[in-house]
């Protein structure tokens, strides 16, 4: 039974990609990760397009290995081939935007993991799985890995299963170049294009660019390259042609490129060719298996191309498929594709990784509350933070759903402790109480602290706002918001703004969607809301309306405590649970309040105080579960 749409095969790495532009790679002070390799990134690409892909590499047995490997799990990407090398590590690229002609590029890839690719590591079985496979030209480079695609190749047609190869030439990957030659694309060869015409039969499809053909053909003039190419094999071949789009040609080669079936382009700026050709693959595979027509699926890879040379790095920057739709939809309004924010916000919203459907949050992210308690300090609170973080991994027991609101400055021992926890995790970034809002000293006047934030780690931010403020306090507050948030995005951390209007004035049904509405109006788009445990449906339907109105890809609303009592609660949790968009709780005071003060005055021992709070939260989790079930 085929339950994937294709397997890629072949390279897979870590991309270090430089974060400043218009310098050297020898002057790069600091750079952001990404997976990489073209078959990696091409999984990415066709899974965020709705295809189910899989990919067929090896990763190192170390930390880079397995962010590859989880990285792929949360894009969507099947991992069943992806092979640990326990003896090889993974494999590295560093990356740099000169400017918009140089990219300078180094592969760290001597005796890497995914080069020891063999054919032991082709299980029928798995290729069986696939309407499709796809193969890149590096790994036809060396004896081993050659064999381990051949096989692939061969099952996947004995299957009836297409196949396809992206050329991808790297001349320094054939060892044709230097270390310091990363960027080349083209040096002739004859044993490289001997080694690609012996495969070329195999494939239904056959990629590349201009210089690409000319290795696989043998010669510099592309149309008798190109023909050189269809003498030995009877694929479709797509020829890239950078700025003029590309053209596919299913027969006899005619005298000009300007002759084959080509695809609408799009006129935006050339920011990063790096990456363009796998999000171009991606956007054709795209269409290829959903049986379009060549200049439909031309289109997709024009398009998904587009993206690549106008984002920052390569994968990270393929589209959605929701994302593709809106932008065919509306055309280009900015051609600097990343400096078009609705199109920006569709992007980030629509490829965030991981799926919170519920949401049990244990919130002890307190500071002023347990400051002020009989008998507290600083050595004291931090340990009661790490009982709070033992009676959330008490209650989950390593199941999804579940998880907790921690502060740094008083919980940092707790809340590094959580990163392998499987919870959600939340950090708030509030100074306690303040009014006009002001931010925790440790975020620095620039907001640069948030440089140093796992990418785990949802920026939370509560704002005591509401409507009837003064013009001072509203531009006040709302300065200080904004800015937050697009520090937040620029770091790749995902943001929680929690408001709670009836601390600063009367509300009525309207009052949280009136505010909720304001922040839209200014550009904030919160990827969660923590709403204050409103009672009445009215008050509800108005602040989902507000937020599906303004982005129906929010990942969701969360009902916070406010110290009431679990009977208030669970009045609350019976009126929110109606609605879809709220995902669950985020309580902290009911939970712990007895036991925070019994534990500062010395009267309640850490494992009373541990099983005190395991059992309110249980009970708030079975009380939120038995709401949402009641919805039916």
């Amino acid at each position: 039974m085929r339950d994937l749409d294709l397997i890629t095969i072949g390279r897979s790495s870590v991309d270090l990609y430089g974060a400043q532009v218009g310098g050297r790679l020898e002057d790069m002070a600091s750079f952001q990760k990404y997976v990489g390799g073209s078959p990696t990134n091409m999984s990415v690409g066709t899974a965020r397009l709705g295809l189910k892909s899989a990919l067929l590499t090896r990763v190192g047995d170390e930390h880079m290995g397995r962010f590859i490997r989880e990285q792929l799990a949360r894009e969507g990407v099947c991992v069943d081939g992806v092979k640990t090398d326990p003896e090889r590590l993974t494999a590295l690229v560093l990356l740099g935007i000169r400017d918009e002609h140089r990219f300078p590029l180094i592969f760290y890839r001597e005796n890497c993991a995914d080069m020891a690719l063999c054919e032991d590591d082709i299980d029928p079985g798995f290729i069986a799985r696939a309407r499709a496979v796809v193969a890149t030209g590096t790994h036809l480079s060396h004896p081993r890995t050659e064999a381990a695609v051949m096989k692939a190749l061969h099952l996947a047609r004995d299957n009836g299963a297409q196949t396809a190869l992206d050329i991808d030439y790297r001349p320094n990957l054939w060892g044709l170049a230097g270390h310091g030659d990363g960027e080349s694309r083209f040096i002739e060869s004859a044993a490289v294009t001997a080694k690609l015409q012996s495969t070329l039969h195999l494939f239904d499809l056959i990629v590349g660019t201009e210089e690409e053909f000319h290795i696989a053909g043998g010669t510099t003039d592309t149309i008798a390259a190109l023909r050189a190419v269809r003498a030995v094999s009877g694929a479709t071949l797509v020829c890239k042609r950078g700025p003029m789009g590309a053209v596919a040609f299913t027969a006899d080669i005619p005298g000009s490129l300007d002759d084959g079936e080509a695809g609408p382009g799009f006129p935006i700026e050339v920011f990063n060719v790096l990456g363009a050709g796998d999000g171009f693959m991606s956007g054709l595979l795209k269409g290829w298996l959903d049986g379009e027509a060549w200049p439909v699926a031309l289109k997709y890879a024009n398009a998904c191309g587009a993206f690549a040379v106008s984002r920052h790095g390569c994968a990270p920057a393929y589209p959605s498929w929701e994302e593709l739709q809106f932008f065919f939809a509306r055309g280009v309004v900015n051609p600097a594709l990343r400096h078009d924010a609705a199109l920006e916000q569709i992007h980030w919203s629509t490829n965030r990784t991981g799926d919170w459907p519920d949401m049990r949050v244990f919130a002890f992210d307190h500071r002023m509350q347990l400051e002020n308690l009989p008998g507290a300090n600083i050595k004291k609170i931090g340990v009661f933070k790490e009982l709070c973080l033992k009676t959330a991994h008490l209650v989950q027991q390593g199941r999804p759903g579940y998880g907790i609101l921690c502060d740094n400055r008083l919980g940092r021992d707790a809340l590094h402790a959580a990163a392998e926890s499987g919870l959600w995790i939340g950090r708030p970034v509030e100074w306690p109480g303040s009014r006009p809002l002001t931010l925790e000293p440790e975020l620095g006047p620039d907001f640069g602290g948030l440089s140093e934030w796992p990418l785990a780690h949802v920026v939370k931010v509560l704002c005591f706002y509401h409507p009837d403020d003064s013009a001072t306090m509203k531009a006040d507050q709302e300065a200080t918001v904004t800015r937050l948030f697009h520090a937040a995005r620029r770091n790749r951390l995902e943001f929680l703004l929690e408001v709670i209007p009836s601390k600063a004035g009367a509300v009525t049904d309207q009052t949280t969607a009136d505010v909720i509405q304001r922040f839209y109006d200014i550009g904030v788009f919160p990827d969660w809301w923590k709403l204050e445990p409103m009672q009445s449906d009215a008050a509800w339907q108005a602040a989902c309306d507000a937020i599906t109105r303004n982005d129906p890809h929010t990942r969701g609303i969360v009902v916070l405590g406010l110290g009431e009592s679990e009977d208030r609660l669970a009045a609350s949790f019976a009126a929110a649970a109606r609605f879809d968009l709220v995902k669950g709780f985020a309580v902290g005071r009911t939970i712990f309040a007895d036991a925070a003060a019994g534990f500062m005055a010395g009267t309640t021992p850490p494992e009373q105080a541990v099983t005190m709070m395991a059992d309110t939260y249980t009970r708030l989790c079975a009380l939120w579960d038995a709401s949402r079930a009641a919805k039916g």
